[in-house]
């Protein structure tokens, strides 16, 4: 993310508790701020309409629909999402940032169209509330999905406050406006949350205008068949549905959910202690986030340029050795960090359930999910690190082995009864995680060898020029 780990290291230059704290914290901000501002909000939609009904409800069906809109939304933008995220980062590194802007245009109108046919095909089709209801369902599931496209760019853009504010001032928005027009039902709930999720629509387009400055125009180069990536695709498809898998179970599950509105379903028994666990890995995946951008990443730039410009190779060995030891560092600190937090959760876990008004029999389902959750975010950072060394191949590998893991898991464990639910969860996470682990050091290790070893003989430029346009090849000598 430009711009984050230059900041991120001058407070850790400091060399103070108060430059940790700050660094830290501002990793947090980053990493976590905006989808932290999203949950809240969201929440504070269902409090005060529920403490403030209005005829016919409509808390518990807004809340419902928005977790199965961002389900259905990074599913179907999955693809789109990490091929555009590479045309992206093709462009700044052969600095041609003129063509961003434009190519965003076509993705957005690519993921409108696309999104806006599907949704409005699956809602007007299966669900029977009026037509303002389902209009705006569809309207919410565009946006989304632009919200995701645009969410490619921001980590280009170098106002990253700025990013925060504009998140806040969304959430700030959809809660003024969905209270506002609670009166109206689960439409006014929906058309104020569609408000807030367009201004901030709006305000994330206007940042990254401002931080990519081109030439007019729509254009779709992220589409030639030489940008588009079908390992990056499958990868962005599969991991939504792994994560997703182990909840769509328990919703599709009758004997683990009760219906909502129209197909939609939801299962307190199982969506509360996973929401809790989430918000538990925060503290791990600021600290995740902090090594990535402010160590591992300016190691891997000066490897990438070390062996470009031709540097010996004891210097390349020791950016080398210099990569290895901050992932082993970043990977134990997230470990020691989601270690206290388990214990913390076992401390004080009967009383969150107790205030967020969740039964106590359901602590146990906590800690599992917890543990799981924790587990994920060690996957979470290996994958990062196997995307910066550019391995498709294997990162596509372990997501499906959590993908599959986690739906085969979580049917296997509803089959065995309440006392094992969250383990399927938890297993997928552990058996991707635990096969990460010495495939992210094989890399590692053979780094130096795999990178000469895809280098070219000679300069293409050097070996086209070389060789006449209407020469043809040499014929092999029979043996």
């Amino acid at each position: 993310m430009a711009g984050v780990g230059l900041q991120l290291r001058n407070m850790l230059g400091k060399d103070s508790y108060a430059g940790l704290v700050g660094a830290y914290g501002y990793a947090g901000l980053v990493s976590a701020g905006p989808w932290v501002l999203s949950i809240v909000g969201m929440l504070a939609i269902g409090v005060f309409a529920t403490e403030d009904a209005a005829p016919g409800g409509g808390a518990a069906e807004l809340l419902v629909s928005i977790t199965w809109l961002t389900a259905g939304s990074l599913i179907f933008t999955g693809p789109l999402q990490l091929v555009f995220g590479r045309f992206v980062a093709d462009c700044s590194y052969q600095e041609r940032p003129e063509l961003i802007v434009p190519n965003l245009i076509g993705a957005l109108e690519l993921a409108t169209l696309a999104s806006g046919i599907v949704a409005s095909i699956v809602v007007f089709s299966t669900f029977h509330a009026s037509i303002a209801c389902r209009a705006l369902l569809v309207a919410s599931f565009v946006a989304f999905c632009d919200g995701w496209i645009l969410l490619v760019l921001l980590s280009g853009v170098k106002a990253h406050r700025a990013v925060v504010a504009v998140f806040l001032a969304a959430q700030l928005t959809s809660v003024g406006g969905a209270l506002a027009l609670r009166g109206a039902g689960l439409e006014g709930l929906l058309l104020g949350f569609l408000g807030g999720q367009v201004g901030a629509l709006f305000g994330m387009l206007v940042l990254v205008v401002r931080a990519f400055p081109g030439e007019p125009g729509v254009r779709f180069d992220f589409l030639r068949p030489s940008r588009v990536h079908l390992h990056l695709a499958a990868i962005g498809l599969l991991f939504y549905v792994g994560t997703w898998a182990d909840k769509a179970a328990f919703w599709l599950n009758p004997s683990t959910s009760t219906p909502v509105i129209g197909p939609l379903r939801a299962s307190a028994l199982y969506d509360l202690p996973v929401f809790l666990a989430y918000l538990s890995a925060i503290p791990a995946m600021a600290v995740f986030f902090l090594r990535l951008e402010a160590d591992f990443a300016q190691r891997c730039g000066a490897f990438v340029r070390a062996v470009r410009d031709g540097a010996p190779l004891y210097q390349i060995e020791r950016i080398q050795a210099g990569m290895v030891a901050s992932v082993r560092r970043g990977l134990g600190e997230i470990l020691q960090v989601q270690g206290v937090t388990l214990v913390g959760i076992l401390v004080a876990g009967p009383t969150l359930l107790r205030v967020a008004g969740i039964s106590p029999v359901h602590f146990r389902l906590l800690l599992v999910d917890a543990a799981a959750v924790s587990l994920q975010v060690v996957f979470l950072a290996i994958l990062n690190v196997l995307f910066y060394l550019d391995e498709r191949r294997s990162a596509l590998a372990l997501i499906a082995v959590f993908a599959g893991g986690n739906l085969v898991g979580t049917l296997v464990t509803q089959a065995l009864g309440p006392d094992w639910y969250g383990f399927g969860f938890a297993t997928a996470a552990l058996a991707a995680s635990t096969a990460g682990l010495p495939t992210l050091s094989r890399k590692l290790e053979r780094l130096d060898r795999e990178i000469f070893l895809r280098q070219p003989l000679w300069p293409a430029s050097t070996r086209a020029n070389s060789i006449p346009a209407h020469a043809s090849p040499p014929a092999r000598r029979k043996s």
